[in-house]
This record gives structure tokens, sequence and C-alpha cells, in this order.
């Protein structure tokens, strides 16, 4: 049984589908304090002719220190058009452009201004449209309440985990000895970037996924080739 566990990114590159290939069970870490500034959680990258452009969801309550759960989107801002006419204007020539179009206004659809909620929701909306089938749960709805590592391997001793796959940031705070106590098995994503054809210049990896779905079409869903090795390895090899 693999498990990945990931907080809720905003519109999130290739690499967090990736990830829930690589997954029985994915868990939006929908509980986890929101970061402060703008992070990933409410923002992203996409390719224009006038290079680089981010796009950010407004908060009402920004400076306030919440959970993901609780981060309420500023619904005063004309945002969604805002996002909805920049993936217009940087991919109208983009072969795939009217697919991707198509899921971004239905991802744009959803109602309500939780941002835990629409992020967690587009990023099923984009699995499902890649054809990642999995159980998918968020959480908040585990009743686990311990911190940092221990919570991590709490949630995967109730899952029934025998592997936990994580991406590089579990580095910094992840207690391996923990999981190797209870027979789980740490592996850490290795990605592999597979490059595909982009619009505007030299190719990269980090951008949203809308990017991929925009130029591949469903082909997008054969850039998905990365793996994940055991934590020992990883760090051998790095």
């Amino acid at each position: 049984m693999n498990v990945v566990i990931s907080q809720p990114f905003f519109l999130p590159w290739l690499g967090l589908f990736e990830q829930i290939r690589l997954a029985d069970i994915f868990v939006h870490c929908d509980d986890c304090q929101l970061p402060q500034g703008r992070s990933f959680i409410r923002k992203v990258e996409l390719k224009t002719s006038q290079g680089p452009m981010w796009l950010t969801v407004p908060l009402i309550n920004k400076k306030s220190r919440c959970k993901i759960s609780e981060a309420r989107i500023d619904e005063s801002k004309e945002w969604k058009y805002q996002h909805l006419e920049a993936f217009r204007h940087s991919y109208s020539r983009a072969p795939y452009f009217k697919i991707m179009f198509d899921l971004a206004k239905t991802i744009y659809d959803f109602p309500g201004n939780n941002l835990g909620d629409f992020n967690q929701n587009a990023i099923e909306i984009i699995a499902e449209w890649l054809g990642l089938q999995r159980r998918i749960l968020r959480s908040s709805e585990l009743g686990v309440t311990s911190r940092s590592s221990q919570r991590v391997l709490d949630i995967c001793l109730h899952l029934g985990a025998k592997r936990y796959i994580t991406g590089l940031g579990a580095l910094n705070y992840l207690d391996h000895s923990l999981f190797e106590e209870h027979n789980i098995e740490v592996c850490y994503m290795r990605y592999n970037k597979t490059p595909y054809p982009q619009l505007y210049g030299e190719f990269t990896p980090y951008v949203t996924v809308l990017d991929a779905i925009a130029n591949c079409g469903k082909q997008a869903s054969c850039l998905l080739t990365s793996d994940a090795i055991y934590w020992r390895d990883f760090i051998d090899q790095t």
C-alpha cells in the first residue's frame, strides 16, 4: 500500500501528479498551517510571450495564522476572470488550447470561497482527466492530531501503508527511523522532468500542469514517468 500526503497546491506542476500516479491512497494535507506569503498554496507560474507570469489567489485572511482549510478567498476581486484571461492570452496558440481552457473553466466554476476546497477540487479534476483513479482523502477527516514526523507516521499507520512516498521537502524534517520501526519504507521522488513542446522558449518543468495539457493534450499523461527510491539510496545519490 503506497501512501502520498501533500498540501493542496494551487494548479500545481506535473510533479504532484507523478506522486499521485505512484499512490494507492493520496491524502490532501488540508489541516496544516497556511504558509505565510505567496506560497504555492495560492500561486502558480505560467509561461507567456513576455516571460514568466504568476497567478495568485487573493485571500481575505492572508496575514492571519490559519489552517489551509480555514483560508478564505477574497471574492470581491475579479480573480477568476483575470486568471482565465491570462490562460487565454498565454495559450491561445497552443495545439490543445480548447481542451485545456474548457478544463480550466470547469475548475474555476467551483462555488464557495474556501481555498483548500478549491485547490483539492482542482487537483482531483485534473487527476481524473489524466486517468489517475486513486483513493483520495483529507487529513482533516482522519482524526490524527500529532505533529511533524509523528503525524505523517500516524496517518500512514491509520491507512495501513507499507510505503510512504514523498517529495524532497521532507528531507528537512522527516525522522526516517520512526518509519523503519514500523516497517514502513520511506521513498523520495526522483523526478524525470520529461521535456515536452512548450511555447515561448526554453523548456521549464515547474509551470502549472495546465501548460502540459495545452501543449500535449491527452499525451500529457505520458509525461508521468518518474519513480521513487528508498530514502537511503536517495541520500547516497544526492
